[in-house]
C-alpha cells in the first residue's frame, strides 16, 4: 500500500511516492465509496471526490474516473440538467453530481471572506 496523506478526505500522493507507482514499484488503493448522508443532512462528497497526482492534473475528479468536479459544475452553469448529464455520461450517478455541488460549498464556505472597503 502506497502511503499517502490524506486532507479533507483527499489522498495526496508524495512525490517519490508517485514516481514508485509510475515505475510499478507500489500499487495505490482505488478511495471509491457510495455517497452517504452527513450528520448535518448534506452529503458527504469525501467518499466519491478524489484527486491524484497523475490525473487531470490533480484536479478533483469522481470515483477516480477522468470526469472534473468542475466539468460537471460547468455542464449545470450552462443549463445542462441532472438528467441531460447522466444521459451524456452513463458512468455516473446522481450522487456524484450531488458531491460535486457539496465540494463546491464546502469550498465556498472555507474561502476568506471578501474585504469591503
Amino acid at each position: 500500500m502506497v502511503e499517502a496523506t490524506r486532507v479533507l478526505g483527499f489522498i495526496f500522493l508524495t512525490q517519490s511516492k508517485c514516481r514508485e507507482m509510475a515505475c510499478g514499484a507500489a500499487k495505490a488503493e482505488p478511495m471509491i465509496a457510495q455517497g452517504s448522508m452527513g450528520l448535518d443532512g448534506i452529503m458527504d462528497y469525501r467518499n466519491r471526490i478524489t484527486i491524484e497526482a497523475g490525473k487531470r492534473g490533480g484536479k478533483p475528479c469522481i470515483r477516480n474516473m477522468r470526469i472534473t468536479v468542475y466539468d460537471i459544475l460547468t455542464m449545470l452553469a450552462d443549463g445542462m440538467t441532472s438528467e441531460q448529464i447522466l444521459a451524456d455520461f452513463p458512468e455516473l450517478e446522481q450522487d456524484d453530481i450531488h458531491a460535486c455541488l457539496s465540494f463546491a460549498a464546502d469550498r465556498e464556505h472555507k474561502l476568506s471572506p471578501l474585504r469591503v472597503a
